[in-house]
């Protein structure tokens, strides 16, 4: 091939970043683009709050301490094993939805309602007192999406919406009960 002098011709400014969805794939479920735009982006808040509570209770599990480690070691395994199966269904709903599922340390970190993990592990009962806030945070995203899951008639958004509800008010309430005197 000979070499030329001319330079590629430059891609064209309005030409669309990405492209249109051929009609024959385009999403058509009986919820508008917009009701699925909107509860997408709250489900991956929803999966970011899940995930950063998982991450800091499997840390937890591998950290604590003292008088209640056998309970709270297997306490934690068993509620860090039901986030982790958890976060699937729900990235599986924002896909079904056409949107992405957020994956990534950075979006979790914008996204989630929860803080980080602490660096340095606090001892037994902070360690309860903290996943009590956390999964109490979660519930109420959870139930923040219900409106508008509602007025879209997105009923497989609001099932695993109550799913994710039972879950986590009954987690908190099994950690509260072991901060009783």
């Amino acid at each position: 091939m000979a070499k030329t002098d001319k330079k590629p011709a430059a891609k064209s400014a309005t030409k669309p970043a990405t492209k249109p969805v051929p009609k024959s794939q385009a999403i058509d479920i009986g919820i508008s683009a917009d009701h699925r735009a909107a509860i997408a982006k709250g489900l991956n808040g929803l999966l970011a709050d899940t995930f950063t509570l998982y991450l800091t209770t499997h840390n937890f599990h591998w950290n604590v301490t003292g008088p209640m480690f056998n309970t709270l070691h297997t306490m934690f395994m068993d509620q860090y094993t039901e986030l982790w199966n958890a976060v699937d269904p729900i990235a599986e709903r924002v896909r079904a939805l056409g949107f992405t599922a957020k994956g990534s340390f950075a979006d979790y970190a914008k996204l989630s309602s929860l803080p980080d993990a602490p660096s340095e592990p606090p001892k037994a009962k902070e360690m309860i007192r903290i996943l009590v806030a956390g999964h109490e945070a979660v519930a109420r995203t959870a139930r923040s999406l219900y409106p508008l899951v509602d007025e879209a008639s997105d009923e497989p958004s609001a099932d695993l919406l109550t799913q994710r509800l039972d879950v986590h008010e009954k987690a908190a309430w099994m950690l509260r009960s072991l901060l009783e005197d």
